[in-house]
Formats: C-alpha cells, sequence, structure tokens
C-alpha cells in the first residue's frame, strides 16, 4: 500500500463511509457505519498488518494471524466479505432486534429471545466476567467487522452500524435453531398481547426440516488404518461460511461457521474433528405455575407450602414502521425461579426453562476447535454448555466417539417432561447436570463406527450402543429416523473402509421408506409394497385398477432408488406426501400425484432431476425463483425417505407472486467433508451453491454442480496443497 492510497483509506475510515453513504441514498431501515475513531484505526490497522488472507480457486478464505485474537479479527472480515448481510440478520435476531429490521410482525421473535437474553446484562455483568483471553477474542470479532464497514462504505447495514464486543455472547451455539426456538411464537404473543385472541390451540408455524448425518469409522475399520469422519449437517442454504483459519498460537481449524461466530460449528483442525446433529434428548423444560394474586395486586406462584413473589420487569422493543420510522412497545414480563413465563395453559402459567450460559458456551464453541484428541476435547466439554447437539467425533490417535449434549438436568424420571410439569411440586425441579461419564455415549465401539441421523442414541454403535432401559426416558424425544437403520445397514455391510467408500455412504440413492424391507415403523416404511397389495385387492374389472396398472407396475419394478433420469421416484415423492393411511387412501393419493404430475408436467411419467432442482440466482436471504431460468437437477431426497444425502425442495415463491412448478432446494446437505486422521490429514469437501453471497462473484455457483453430483473436491489443508490453486492474497482493508 502506497502513501497516497494510506492517505485515502484514513479519510474513508475517518468519516465512516457516511458522507459517501448518504450520497448514494440510504433506503428505509439501512443506516451509514458509524464513525471510525483515532483509537479504532490504530488497533484495526494494528490487526490488519498482522493478518494474512488467502482465496483459494473455490473463493474460500485461508485466514493466518500472528495470534488467535488477529486470526479472529481476519476471519471476520472474512466473512463479512463474504456475506455480510446474514452476520446481521443473525445478529439482530439473537439480540432480539429484528423488528428494527422487518417491522412490527417481528415483534414476537424479539419478545422471546428478550426474555432470556438481555443486552444490558450481557454487556454490564457478563462480559466483565469473562476470561482476559476471551475478551480478546471479543474484541477482536467487533474489531474485524468494524473495519470491514469503515472499509466498504457502499455496505449499508439495515440497524447494526457498529458491532460491540459484548455481542458476541448473544450467538455462542452455532446450531440452525436454538433452545429458545422451541417456545411457542403463538402463545407467547397470546399472553403479552392483550389486543389479541388468547388460545392455547393456535398451532406454531410448521418449521422447515432440518437434520444431520455424522459418521465416524476407528482406524481398525479403515484401508489405510487412520480414523474416518464424515461431516453433513442438513441446514437452511447459505447458513455458514466455511473458512480455514490458523495463528501461531496454535489454531489451525478447517470448517463451517455460522456466519457472524468465531469459531468453526462443524470442522476439524490437523488431529481432531467434530461434527454437530441435532439431538432429540429432552433438556428443556415447561413449569406450569399456580398463580396468587394477592388484595394489594400482588403476584405469587405456589411452590410447595409457600408462596413466592413472581418477578417482573418492563422489555422495551423498538421497530420499523411502515413508513420508515421508528416505533416502540414495552411489555411487563414475568418470571419465577424456573424461567420466563411464556404463555398460559389450562389457568397456569407456562415458565421455561433452558440452559442459559453463555459465557460458558462461548468458550466451549471456541477452545473445542484446537483440540488434539479425545481427551481435550472432553476437558473442553466439561463446561457443559453445549445443549442442542450431539456430537461425532475422531481423531489422529484412534478414537472414535458418539456424546449427547453435555447440558443435560437431572430429573425425577416419574414425571413426564415431554408435557409441562407441576411446578408448585418441588419434586419436579432440575437437580443439578449429569456428570459426562453418566450420559450415554459410545466410545471406541468394538464394532468400529459410530453414527448419529437425528435418531435416539440406542443404536449409535450397532450392538455396542447404550441401552434405552439404563437411561431414563427424556434422553430420548426423537426416536427413530428413516435415515438411521439405512445408515446402520449400510455401515455394518462395509467391512472395511477408505474416504471414498465413506463418501459413497453418505450418496447412498436407497430410499428404505419405500421398500418392502425397511420395517422400522416409520410412516413411509415399506410404502410401494402397501400399495401393491392395497392394488391387487381391487376387482379385476374395477376401471381404478386399470388406471393404476401402469403407475402401480412402475412403482413395483423401482428398486427404491433416487437418481435424475428416474421417473419411478418423481411419482413416489409426490405420492407419498399425500394421505396413505388406508388402501383407499394410498390408491386415492397415487391417482392425486399422477394427476398433479400431468398438470404440471405434462405426464405423470416425467424423470426426477426435471422436477428436483438446484437454484441461486439473487443473495436475498428468503430468496425468489424462476421456472424460466437456469437451474440444476439434483438427484437426491428429503432426509425424510431415508435419503442420507437430503435436498428438502418444494414449489417455490417467484418474483411475481406466483409459486413455480419445479422443485427447488432451500435445505438439506450444506458443507459435507470426509476427513482422515492419518500422520498427514487428507480431507474433501464441498457446498452447496458457493463460497461468496454476491451474485457477481464467480463463486456464487461454482460449486452447484459438484453438490448436486455429491463431487467432493480436495480440502488445501497444508500450506503446500494450497500453492497453485490462490487466487489472491492481501490482508484486511487492502
Amino acid at each position: 500500500m502506497n502513501d497516497a492510497h494510506r492517505e485515502l483509506l484514513s479519510r474513508r475510515l475517518f468519516l465512516g463511509g457516511a458522507a459517501a453513504v448518504a450520497a448514494a441514498g440510504l433506503t428505509s431501515g439501512q443506516a451509514a457505519a458509524a464513525p471510525a475513531q483515532a483509537p479504532d484505526l490504530a488497533r484495526w490497522r494494528g490487526r490488519a498488518a498482522c493478518v494474512t488472507i488467502t482465496r483459494d480457486d473455490w473463493g474460500i478464505p485461508h485466514v493466518k494471524g500472528r495470534t488467535d485474537a488477529d486470526a479472529v479479527f481476519g476471519m471476520m472480515y472474512a466473512q463479512a466479505e463474504d456475506d455480510f448481510a446474514r452476520i446481521e440478520i443473525n445478529y439482530l435476531t439473537n439480540l432480539g432486534r429484528l423488528a428494527e429490521a422487518n417491522g412490527e410482525s417481528a415483534l414476537w421473535q424479539d419478545l422471546r429471545q428478550r426474555l432470556f437474553v438481555d443486552p444490558e446484562v450481557l454487556k454490564r455483568d457478563l462480559y466483565p466476567r469473562c476470561p482476559a483471553w476471551l475478551r480478546k477474542l471479543m474484541q477482536a470479532w467487533a474489531d474485524g467487522l468494524n473495519y470491514y464497514l469503515a472499509t466498504h462504505p457502499e455496505v449499508r447495514p439495515l440497524v447494526l452500524t457498529r458491532f460491540e464486543p459484548w455481542m458476541a455472547l448473544s450467538f455462542t451455539e452455532g446450531s440452525i435453531g436454538g433452545d429458545i426456538t422451541r417456545v411457542p411464537l403463538p402463545r407467547l404473543q397470546a399472553f403479552y398481547d392483550h389486543t389479541a385472541a388468547r388460545t392455547d390451540e393456535e398451532p406454531e408455524p410448521p418449521r422447515e426440516p432440518t437434520g444431520s448425518n455424522g459418521i465416524a469409522i476407528a482406524p481398525h475399520r479403515t484401508q489405510n488404518g487412520h480414523a474416518l469422519l464424515l461431516i453433513n449437517p442438513h441446514t437452511t442454504f447459505y447458513f455458514r461460511s466455511e473458512q480455514h483459519v490458523t495463528s501461531g498460537e496454535g489454531l489451525n481449524a478447517y470448517g463451517a461457521a455460522t456466519w457472524g461466530q468465531f469459531f468453526l460449528y462443524q470442522g476439524f483442525n490437523e488431529n481432531a474433528g467434530w461434527m454437530h446433529t441435532s439431538t432429540g434428548t429432552d433438556n428443556v423444560d415447561e413449569f406450569a405455575e399456580t398463580i396468587v394474586r394477592k388484595a394489594d395486586g400482588g403476584l405469587f406462584y405456589r411452590y410447595g407450602t409457600e408462596t413466592r413473589p413472581v418477578t417482573t420487569k418492563k422489555i422495551t422493543l423498538a421497530y420499523r414502521t411502515a413508513d420508515g420510522g421508528r416505533g416502540q412497545r414495552t411489555f411487563p414480563v414475568f418470571a419465577t425461579h424456573h424461567g420466563p413465563i411464556v404463555g398460559e395453559a389450562d389457568g397456569k402459567w407456562i415458565a421455561f426453562a433452558l440452559m442459559n450460559k453463555p459465557v460458558e458456551a462461548l468458550q466451549q464453541s471456541y477452545l473445542r476447535t484446537k483440540a488434539r484428541n479425545y481427551r481435550e476435547y472432553l476437558r473442553v466439554a466439561e463446561f457443559k454448555a453445549n445443549s442442542s447437539n450431539n456430537t461425532i467425533f475422531a481423531d489422529s490417535q484412534g478414537d472414535v466417539a458418539f456424546l449427547m449434549p453435555q447440558f443435560m438436568p437431572i430429573r425425577d424420571d416419574r414425571f413426564d417432561y415431554a408435557k409441562p410439569v407441576d411446578g408448585s411440586d418441588p419434586a419436579t425441579d432440575w437437580k443439578g447436570l449429569y456428570r459426562l461419564e453418566n450420559l450415554p455415549q459410545a466410545v471406541n465401539p468394538k464394532n468400529g463406527w459410530v453414527f448419529n441421523t437425528n435418531n435416539w442414541p440406542w443404536t449409535c454403535a450397532g450392538p455396542d450402543s447404550p441401552r434405552a432401559a439404563d437411561y431414563p426416558r427424556y434422553f430420548d424425544q426423537a426416536g427413530e429416523t428413516e435415515r438411521g437403520p439405512h445408515a446402520a445397514q449400510l455401515l455394518t455391510s462395509h467391512p472395511v473402509f477408505s474416504a471414498q467408500t465413506l463418501r459413497d455412504v453418505a450418496f447412498d440413492s436407497h430410499l428404505p421408506a419405500f421398500a418392502p424391507d425397511a420395517g422400522n415403523g416409520e410412516p413411509l416404511s415399506g410404502l410401494v409394497p402397501r400399495l401393491v397389495e392395497a392394488w391387487s385387492k381391487l376387482p379385476a374389472d374395477s376401471a381404478q385398477k386399470a388406471k393404476l396398472a401402469g403407475p402401480v407396475g412402475l412403482l413395483r419394478d423401482w428398486d427404491c432408488r433416487w437418481s435424475a433420469d428416474s421417473t419411478a421416484t418423481s411419482l413416489a415423492m409426490f405420492w407419498a406426501i399425500l394421505p396413505r393411511g388406508t388402501d383407499e387412501q394410498l390408491l386415492a393419493s397415487l391417482e392425486t400425484a399422477m394427476g398433479q404430475l400431468t398438470r404440471d408436467f405434462g405426464s405423470w411419467q416425467v424423470p426426477w432431476g426435471e422436477i428436483n432442482r438446484f437454484q441461486r440466482l439473487d443473495d436475498a436471504i428468503d430468496q425468489k425463483f424462476d421456472d424460466a431460468k437456469p437451474s440444476i437437477p439434483v438427484p437426491f431426497a428429503p432426509g425424510a425417505a431415508g435419503s442420507l444425502a437430503s435436498f428438502g425442495a418444494k414449489p417455490q415463491p417467484t418474483p411475481s407472486g406466483g409459486t413455480t412448478k419445479r422443485y427447488y432446494g432451500t435445505s438439506g446437505n450444506t458443507f459435507v467433508a470426509v476427513v482422515e486422521f492419518g500422520p498427514r490429514l487428507r480431507a474433501m469437501a464441498v457446498r452447496e451453491g458457493g463460497a461468496s453471497g454476491h451474485p457477481d462473484s464467480p463463486h456464487f455457483t461454482d460449486q452447484a454442480e459438484r453438490y448436486a453430483k455429491g463431487d467432493l473436491r480436495p480440502v488445501y489443508f497444508y500450506p503446500d496443497e494450497l500453492e497453485g490453486h490462490i487466487e489472491r492474497r492481501y490482508r484486511p482493508g487492502e
């Protein structure tokens, strides 16, 4: 950088881009970044001078810092380069400020967040008590984002024009759906909005289907004698950023970071890897509180033989008005020792208890990325601040493990904690947390593999799995999934694994939900045999039997495997989402599916790849789709049908307000990686779309074809692997 460039950059930094943004004209809800001050500039420049960002030929940033803090600074700067909008929306969500961007309709999501996460508490109480090393990282986190905004005046935040270090404590776990999302918004609104009709029956809007697969193979079951790890999260698309982050203080981690976080949520270092899957364990609870109103207006709740005062406070939330202005609403909110009040049912107030340990959670999330083996990983897990995820682990010493969330309250199993329990009975209270060694787990099982597909833990290691009878029932609320028996069958049938074999397992095309041998009691199991049987019972001269002979024959002769050119897959997928309880429903639904395919695509025999598509047209968080614009066929299917490689697709909204005929994916496989932990680590990976969130970038969709084919590319983990694949190398701000 020459002196003239430094002077120009200095002027831009001091102005904070405000003049440039004002000249460009701000739209409603957008704001210029806060002007930078001289001390900020000195700190930012000092950090930037210690950071190098190398973009490989897939656009993936390899960030190198002198210290961990330097690396975090560069990590956040690189994330902001790729998709600042998703960083901001994540922090608006987690700070309870989404309505400031999205309007009054988001107030209830904000209120739910603020019942559990108070920004003033984070800033005033929790941030000062963080260990010094963590405060350094949080300062570097904020500096990296603020430096990006200062050096990119064309970027106009919706709300957050400046990031403060304490804000990192609001978003400490990288899972797609944190525990707070289990609080139903309609019930919350009915309780706190006195202008709304109260109801206990109003349903929560359906959640987007998510999930994940994780598999670890022990050395004695692998071709090269090295542990293998499959990382296969199923989330909404573009939920995470792929990065490689190293420092002179021992950080050397590769993987996927949820936008705005300074730790890799799914990933690996040179010696260990971790894959998280959403858990089915029950570690949040609802307590039905008996409220007593005193003559003086005071609110109390019964607890044993006493009454205790209900905690009350006020929460004021801001929101963007329809004309782009700013409004406010203040809510009096309530809590008991069990947690905030989130609704009412059967005349009782419902208090909601969940893990709320942001300082510990942030430490655990970061430190596990530096764990070099299972022993060190377990030491970090003693923070007991992971509540929503199972872990599949592997390391270079040959250890493999299935672990459940470390935050697990001890409860009295006489009570059914899947429902609200009586908060007035002290026996229902949590009684501390389980010791890690007392949780269901499988560590180095004799069979040589562990897995999880968001299913129960009782099959995670085949015959070497923990036994349900040995644990309280609240250790699992998920049961089996269609993907579980599929994974177990594949793992059992392969005596020896290579990295490629594990990749092939991850993309195995079998759909056990439809097959005769599914036999796991799930709603879709054995669906095709049931259909054939129902059809065979029809009278020989039945018009319906004649009409359905062709489609029934197609499905009967189908190998129950997805592929882009399979017409049976299309018919099966359209049929399986329709009612199928009785023989009559099975047959009627097949007729309906035939009609829909014929209406939308001209025939009921349409290749699956003509329907099931990947498309990325713009950088909007809620994207629009267009049948007339380019898209890519995707052969794999929804995880609910038993497909390990999941693609959650459906008709999508168009820019004109209509709906597409083709099915476009918005969730399922995202960052997929296979890692081999030998003396020299080897890894391959692919992600949905590409590394960049900018449509004008060559890396917006450059991985889409590979993604659809399951064609994993080599990961450039070592400097000699990166050489020859460098697109550019620079320091932040250049």
